[in-house]
């Protein structure tokens, strides 16, 4: 390639990792992305660093553990030292640019306590990045466009997900078959693409790089037409779950708490009235079918951008990437949304088309290797032919997207999870602990997954033979060997990719000594 490339990094918001209908899921339609995953490599056992949003997009875009960037919650500062996929693209010549949100809070070292950055989480935005649109949580630009089409929304982004009134609901559907109040072509969804595409109008001879953020399938789980009707409840499958709420509660304190947390309505999904921990079997496959309805929006716009590039002489120049922030427990163990220890919170979907030639042997491959979010800004950088910062802590996937696999490649999988609350300190109440306790880590391989908590009692389940997580090991004496052993692999993982920045220099005589 002879000309400088392009780069688009995808990101939909909290899509799991098994929802793509190329890898056989049975409700989702997902044509557009089947069509991209033919020509690039898919990675199947891709796995999210942390949990939720602002703490995972951190990890994907500094390539850093959360025991390292330290940003645990949305709302928790990250600290400006840490370099980034944007600051180090701008090595290369690029002025990445972003369409929607990175959900950062800034460091508020040195800025005044007045300063409006600190009074949303989500309004500020990673260094580095220009913005041609920014939507962060009230969504302002997109809401105003709405009002400019006449809709009536005197109260902005709390009425622009209710349900469109006076639509007549058949008995088989449930309360979230309501579509939105816009058309499909007015939602954000289709905001975002339209700011995209006419920003890509005058780039057609310039390389850019440009990181596009999906708000869906995010909730409220409320789609516009004809998304909302796309599946049918009677055919989405039931979420694995214990009997009851109360045995599901039996396997862990923080699963009990978050079971708990969920029975306020609107906790997990606006304008919902329900219940949806004690919600009835049609509900609950409502619910999930318009989360498959949103994933088709998402894909629908997705065909739109490839097309494009097609179109533009584009494609075959263009780095594209394709992946989500954290999942959705889609109420499995009778939990929804992402903030909980079980795979599919943490498992993500990762499409990378590399449009070179020594990438064709890799073409339509899928790759069953262990991979992480930290993996996405090291491959980038590699791709580019910059230097992957010391402080990085994922390795590129580049080999595999030429049809090899790299010796020593990990065996395993480590995520974690910050799950305090510093305003209500719910959670500590609850449990009966610390801020600074209320943490998580998780080792996973092919045959265990074992959970250790900073305060409360571990977890450890047999994933070869108990892929939903339903029996906990760590009390079981049987076990007692194993659950030493993949605790032991979880500390000599901290030691071993702890802050490391500036632990191979040696300053002394004959100066800066560097160990490569």
């Amino acid at each position: 390639m002879t000309e400088r490339p392009n780069i688009l990094l995808i990101c939909a918001d909290q899509w799991r990792g098994d929802c793509i209908s190329g890898l056989g899921h049975r409700n989702v339609r997902t044509p557009n992305l089947d069509a991209l995953m033919a020509d690039a490599v898919t990675f199947t056992r891709h796995f999210g660093q942390c949990t939720p949003c602002g703490p995972s997009r951190t990890s994907l875009l500094t390539g850093k553990y959360l025991m390292n960037h330290r940003s645990g919650r949305n709302g928790t500062p990250l600290d400006r030292r840490h370099t980034n996929i944007a600051l180090e693209a701008r090595k290369a010549g690029y002025e990445p640019a972003l369409f929607g949100y990175t959900d950062t809070s800034p460091d508020p070292r040195g800025l005044h306590p007045n300063d409006p950055a600190l009074t949303a989480y989500d309004e500020g935005v990673m260094q580095g990045f220009t913005t041609p649109l920014h939507l962060p949580e009230d969504m302002g630009k997109w809401v105003a466009d709405l009002i400019a089409r006449g809709y009536d929304l005197p109260n902005g982004r709390d009425d622009v997900f209710r349900p469109r009134p006076g639509v007549a609901r058949p008995a088989d559907r449930g309360f979230r078959y309501a579509p939105t109040l816009f058309k499909a072509g007015e939602s954000e969804t289709a905001f975002l693409t339209d700011a995209f595409l006419k920003w890509l109008l005058v780039r057609e001879d310039k390389p850019w790089f440009a990181h596009f953020v999906f708000y869906r399938p995010h909730p409220p789980l409320i789609a516009p037409e004809p998304y909302n009707a796309m599946v049918h409840p009677a055919d989405v499958e039931f979420p694995v779950r214990a009997a009851s709420p109360e045995a599901e509660a039996k396997q862990h304190p923080l699963l009990d708490f978050a079971i708990d947390a969920l029975r306020q309505p609107g906790a997990y999904d606006e304008h919902n009235p329900l219940d949806i921990v004690a919600a009835d079997d049609l509900e609950i496959r409502q619910m999930r079918a318009t989360y498959y309805g949103l994933i088709a929006e998402v894909d629908a716009q997705l065909g739109r951008m490839v097309r494009h590039l097609k179109d533009t002489g584009q494609y075959d120049r263009t780095l594209i990437i394709v992946t989500s922030d954290h999942g959705e427990m889609l109420g499995e163990h009778y939990v929804w949304g992402k903030e909980i220890y079980f795979d599919p919170a943490f498992h993500l979907p990762l499409v990378i088309r590399d449009p070179r030639p020594e990438a064709d042997a890799g073409r339509g491959r899928r790759v069953e290797a262990f991979s992480e979010a930290i993996d996405v800004m090291p491959t980038v950088l590699d791709w580019l032919g910059l230097e992957i910062p010391r402080g990085c802590d994922g390795a590129s996937l580049l080999p595999f997207l030429r049809g090899e696999t790299p010796e020593n490649w990990r065996d395993a999988v480590f995520f974690e999870h910050d799950f305090r609350d510093v305003r209500t300190q719910r959670p500590e109440a609850a449990l009966g602990i610390a801020s600074d306790q209320c943490a998580y880590a998780v080792i996973r391989d092919d045959k265990y997954k074992y959970v250790h908590f900073a305060a409360l009692p571990p977890l450890l389940f047999d994933i070869a033979s108990d892929p939903h997580e339903q029996v906990n090991l760590a009390d079981d004496p049987a076990y007692t060997q194993v659950a030493l052993d993949y605790a032991r692999r979880l500390l000599d993982w901290r030691l071993s990719r702890g802050e490391r920045e500036l632990t191979n220099m040696h300053v002394g005589p004959g100066g800066l000594f560097v160990r490569p």
